[in-house]
């Protein structure tokens, strides 16, 4: 099987090829960071009318060049939800039009389930059962992987997600957009120590998160402050700590809950260097910890093509009625 992925959720254009026996074969991604900047976030028909410009292009610019056309393809995976739903249709549509035009199954795969199998594209690999935090700019949440396609959601964000509140931190401090990547990068020049923020939720049961309050306290320490660039580093610092120390030790509960031994942790948020540097201090006390890496940790088509060929190798496949969803339980994938 050869599998072409198209992943168009929400601000990225993705498209990438999986073959069955010699794995990832290639894929291209086009940010739409530059056409939402100047709006300070995502602007969801801006979004859906780029993706429909530059999908169609960017798969005849991969086959080119791998040296592959349409009769090389046997199956073709998408996005299905949760994300924009404008979004979602293009990716969806084209999708289903390719399948229908070389006559090859198509197959929609759910987002957070992608971002999981990303790690599966690596050389180490987890063995089911297993652990996961996946966080984002979307979603922050802990699931037990019992098997492929069987996932619990343990707990996840009453509010804000932990990407989320790294962007709007961000942009409370004047960092712009993307504001994660500029918080971390700008907290490398801080003192963790001048600020100190809640740990939201660590002194109660359970594995649920909330960020909102965390960046409030960021807000106000802002604005009560002298708002000179190294304060900015600082609160850039103390805020990112305070996030990093809460998911991990909410997924130290959860592996303690599940009698796991190994986490996995996926997701957009997964490539920031200071929560993978906490994450391997567990390895010390017996835990396995599995990261995509970087290029795969936020949206790419390389995780929707080889969750597709899963599917497809499961024998499932959909219709040609187009059907995506703007949220979408992973519990009932």
């Amino acid at each position: 099987m050869r599998i072409l992925g198209i992943e168009t959720s929400c601000d990225e254009t993705a498209v990438a090829i999986y073959d069955e026996k010699a794995g990832l074969l290639g894929q291209l991604v086009h940010t739409q960071m530059d056409l939402h900047k100047q709006y300070g976030g995502v602007v969801p028909e801006l979004a859906s009318r780029d993706h429909i410009q530059k999908l169609l292009p960017l798969i005849q610019q991969l086959l080119n060049q791998l040296n592959l056309s349409k009769k090389d393809i046997t199956g073709v995976a998408y996005t299905r939800g949760p994300g924009l739903i404008g979004a979602l249709m293009v990716g969806a549509s084209l999708a289903k039009s390719l399948a229908f035009a070389w006559q090859v199954p198509s197959i929609g795969v759910h987002h957070l389930e992608s971002h999981i199998m990303a790690v599966m594209l690596e050389k180490e690999k987890p063995t089911y059962p297993f652990v996961t935090l996946l966080v984002s700019g979307g979603h922050t949440m802990l699931l037990y992987a019992e098997k492929y396609g069987d996932y619990r959601v343990l707990g996840e964000s009453l509010d804000d997600a932990a990407g989320e509140a790294f962007d709007k931190t961000a942009k409370l401090i004047d960092l712009g957009y993307p504001g994660g990547p500029a918080l971390a990068k700008l907290a490398l020049q801080g003192n963790a120590k001048r600020f100190h923020f809640p740990r939201p939720m660590l002194n109660r049961p359970g594995l649920a998160f909330s960020f909102s309050g965390l960046k409030t306290a960021a807000m106000q320490a802002f604005a009560q402050s002298d708002k000179t660039d190294q304060t900015k580093a600082d609160i850039a610092c103390s805020f990112e700590d305070a996030v990093i120390e809460t998911l991990m030790k909410k997924s130290e509960r959860a592996l303690a809950e599940m009698q796991s031994d190994q986490l996995v942790i996926a997701g957009g948020v997964s490539a920031n260097e200071k929560l993978r540097d906490h994450a391997h201090k567990l390895i010390k006390r017996g835990i396995k910890i599995f990261f995509p890496r970087r290029e795969f940790c936020t949206d790419n088509a390389a995780m929707v093509a080889y969750n597709g060929f899963l599917r497809l190798s499961e024998g499932k496949n959909d219709s040609f009625n187009t059907d995506v969803k703007a949220r979408w339980l992973i519990s009932t994938v």
